[in-house]
C-alpha cells in the first residue's frame, strides 16, 4: 500500500489552501497513493504563524472553511483516496477550536476527526481546546493512528497506538524541527511502526516532510525546500527489511512489557 506525506504552502487564505490541498491530492492520487497526510493547520493557517492571536476565532470564516473542506472531500471521492487534513475545528461559545486532523474516506465521507490532546503552552492561552481520545482507521487492512506536533515528545501515545495495532502513525505538525526527526525515529524504531510526517513547505528547510520504515529508517522525503512536494513510499510487511521489526522485535517488546518472559525466569 502507498501513502504520501504532504510539504504544502500554509497561507492565511483558506481557499488558496484549499487549492494546494486538492492538488496534492491529485498528485497523490496519480502517482498511486491510497492515502495522504497534511500539516498542522494546512486548511485553516496555524496559530502565530497565518493568525495573528486567540481573537482572530472571534471573526474566522466557518463558512469559507466549510465549504472548501466539502471541496477536497469531493476531490477524495472523485480519485478515490484517502486523505488527513490538518484544520482548526469549531466548538461552541465560549470554547476555543480543537486543533485537529480531519480523514476523509475514498467515499469522500468524513470518517474520523482526530483533536490534539497535549498542547503546547501557548496553545491553551486562548488558542485551542485539547481533545480527549486517540483515533485510529484503517485503509486497505492497514491501521492508522493520528497524532500532532508536541505530541512528538510523549513517548506513551506512540505506545498506545502501538497497543492498538496501527500500522503506521499519521505525524502532523507545524515544523519538523531537527530533535523532532530524531524523535520520530527512535519512536518508529521503539514500536515498529511506519510514520508519515507532513509539514508546511515554508519550515521545509528545518527538516522536510517524509515516511520514516518500522526500523526508524527515512524511506522517502521532500527536499528541503519552500515548494509544495509528496513523498511516496510503500508499506510493505512482507519485505525482508522489515521482517525483523513487525515479526520478531514488536512481538518480543509485548511480551517484555508484559513481565512474563522474566516472571518465568526469577530465581525462587
Amino acid at each position: 500500500m502507498k501513502i504520501a506525506a504532504a510539504q504544502s504552502i500554509v497561507t492565511a487564505d483558506i481557499a488558496e489552501n484549499a487549492e494546494t490541498i486538492r492538488r496534492l491530492i491529485e498528485m497523490a492520487a496519480d502517482q498511486g497513493a491510497r492515502l495522504v497526510n497534511f500539516c498542522e493547520g494546512a486548511l485553516s493557517g496555524y496559530a502565530k504563524a497565518q493568525l495573528a492571536s486567540p481573537d482572530v476565532w472571534k471573526s474566522f470564516d466557518w463558512r469559507a472553511l466549510e465549504a472548501e473542506r466539502a471541496t477536497i472531500a469531493e476531490t477524495c471521492r472523485r480519485r478515490r483516496i484517502f486523505a488527513a487534513i490538518g484544520c482548526a475545528h469549531p466548538l461552541p461559545s465560549p470554547h476555543a477550536p480543537h486543533n485537529s486532523q480531519y480523514i476523509f474516506s475514498e467515499t469522500g465521507a468524513l470518517i474520523e476527526r482526530y483533536d490534539k490532546r497535549y498542547l503546547s503552552h501557548s496553545e491553551l492561552d486562548g488558542w485551542f481546546t485539547p481533545g480527549t481520545r486517540p483515533v485510529t482507521f484503517d485503509v486497505d487492512g492497514h491501521r492508522f493512528g493520528c497524532l500532532t506536533c508536541i505530541e512528538v515528545q510523549f513517548p506513551e501515545l506512540f505506545m498506545e497506538y502501538e497497543r492498538a495495532n496501527v500500522d503506521a502513525v499519521l505525524f502532523s505538525s507545524y515544523g519538523i524541527r531537527s530533535f523532532f526527526q530524531i524523535a520520530l525515529r527512535a519512536h518508529a524504531g521503539f514500536n515498529c511502526v511506519w510514520i508519515s510526517g507532513a509539514t508546511p513547505a515554508q519550515t521545509a528547510h528545518e527538516g522536510p516532510a517524509g515516511i520514516i520504515d518500522p526500523n526508524g529508517k527515512v524511506i522517502a522525503h521532500c527536499a528541503a525546500e519552500a515548494r509544495n512536494e509528496l513523498a511516496l513510499a510503500t508499506l510493505d510487511r512482507t519485505s525482508a527489511d522489515c521482517d525483523r521489526p513487525l515479526n520478531k522485535a514488536r512481538p518480543w517488546r509485548r511480551a517484555a512489557r508484559s513481565g512474563a518472559i522474566y516472571r518465568e525466569k526469577l530465581s525462587q
